[in-house]
């Protein structure tokens, strides 16, 4: 059941679709849990209460993304070991990871207790609800170790092959999710704090089933005292993969977060109506997502073992696959993205219906190709090139709130991120098939140095 799959081998769109489908419905409860913090405070709080966890939903998809991305990027290193099948330089990767990540955890943890709520009030965040919402993001923030620790567990047995027995441990705790969801808000009338709980609970719960799983079943992944053992060029390569796929996934959330400033200016309904739209937003992106994540360790299992043709074909499987998603999703939600938000929000609010409909219908013709070149670079060991792309998201988003939004309305703000998704793959596009690895290139250089 907890096979895990060489990815250097057999027939490509076999390999990458059953590598993805359990990464997919993990990403479904991943979501799932997050909704359903949503839905169940919708329902038994109230509108204002959903907006003050809406008004900390960039700074949690912030932390959430980070911590992700950090996680895939160390997975990286370790799949291209796996590639390799240099088992030595495996458990090298995966002691460095632990190093790192535990360093970056405490650090997250400090920030957050020092400049958390200051960060809250830069943000305008609503004076009616900010001590709800800090009460909400303090608890995720000082506990981002749970997070973290489940997201790089289940990264590791990713860049093994194994995308199934993540997808089970989440399961398990999703449905622990809802239900401490449902005993601290009606039981215990913990408020939003009490969804916060839940959360962490859960998560930890994934974390510590991931562990177990690994000491029983996969101990290539269990590194000994002399891996940790500091190798400067190995630290350098996970600190660079790492950081870099945290970072970007940091600044783009910098930009929403930028961009959640300017809806804390329309008010707790427009607020909640946009939380809503963006979870419900997050659901139809995740195909996409998914994909991406498969593509990357797809890529990096190859670059080990030095199959770029092969590279080359998944990358165009991902990429056609993503399309023909996208189009699905946008015919889904021209016909049923009001049934959705009122089911998510609990809201027959005129103007969260509205707004948060407009919001899905006009994003989801956007959905395509982003993720995928994003995370094929990253594969193949491109660290700078996506970092610039979230770098172009940040500054399209800065734009948008100074100059386009004060004129538009909210309608600025649906307009914001499809166009600033535009010019990002036409970048990405550039950069991936004009790449010199990819060109076949730099194989050829070194063939003649040889």
């Amino acid at each position: 059941m907890g096979k895990n799959i060489d990815l250097t081998k057999g027939n490509i769109w076999k390999s990458i679709l059953i590598f993805a489908v359990p990464i997919f419905i993990s990403n479904i409860f991943q979501q799932f849990y997050n909704t359903m913090d949503t839905l169940i405070v919708g329902n038994y709080l109230g509108d204002a209460s959903l907006a003050a966890i809406g008004a900390a939903g960039a700074i949690y998809e912030l932390l959430v993304g980070f911590s992700m991305g950090v996680g895939n990027g160390f997975s990286l290193v370790v799949a291209r070991s796996f590639g390799a099948k240099d088992e030595e330089q495996l458990k090298q990767a995966v002691a460095g990871s632990l190093v790192i990540g535990t360093g970056m955890t405490l650090s997250i943890m400090i920030l957050s207790w020092f400049g958390l709520y200051s960060l809250l009030k830069l943000l305008s965040t609503p004076s009616d609800i900010i001590e709800r919402t800090y009460s909400y993001i303090i608890l995720i923030s000082l506990f981002v170790g749970v997070m973290f620790a489940y997201n790089l567990l289940s990264s590791f047995l990713r860049a093994i092959g194994n995308s199934l027995m993540p997808l089970i441990f989440l399961i398990i705790s999703s449905m622990i999710n809802v239900g401490l969801d449902l005993l601290f808000l009606i039981k215990f009338h913990m408020g939003v704090q009490g969804t916060a709980v839940a959360t962490i609970i859960a998560q930890g719960i994934s974390a510590i089933l991931c562990l177990i799983y690994i000491i029983k079943k996969a101990p290539i992944l269990l590194p000994r005292k002399r891996h940790f053992k500091i190798d400067k060029a190995l630290y350098i390569e996970l600190a660079g993969q790492g950081f870099s796929m945290g970072f970007m996934m940091a600044i783009v959330c910098t930009g929403t977060i930028i961009l959640q400033k300017a809806i804390n200016g329309f008010g707790y309904l427009i607020i909640a109506g946009h939380t809503t739209a963006r979870k419900i937003n997050s659901f139809c992106m995740m195909p996409c997502s998914t994909l991406s994540l498969a593509i990357s360790t797809f890529v990096s299992q190859n670059k080990g073992a030095g199959q770029l043709d092969r590279i080359k074909k998944g990358v165009r499987a991902g990429i056609l696959l993503s399309i023909v998603w996208g189009i699905v999703a946008a015919i889904l939600l021209y016909l049923f993205s009001e049934n959705l938000v009122s089911l998510v929000s609990g809201s027959e609010e005129a103007e969260v219906l509205k707004n948060a409909s407009w919001y899905l219908q006009v994003n989801s013709v956007f959905y395509g190709i982003l993720l995928i070149l994003r995370n094929a670079l990253q594969g193949i060991g491109k660290k700078l090139i996506p970092l610039v792309s979230s770098i172009i998201e940040l500054i399209g988003k800065i734009v948008f709130v100074i100059v386009c939004i004060p004129h538009m309305g909210y309608f600025g703000v649906i307009l914001c991120e499809p166009v600033i998704w535009c010019l990002m793959c036409a970048q990405l596009l550039y950069a991936f098939y004009g790449d010199s690895y990819i060109r076949g290139k730099e194989e050829t250089k070194i063939l003649i140095n040889e």
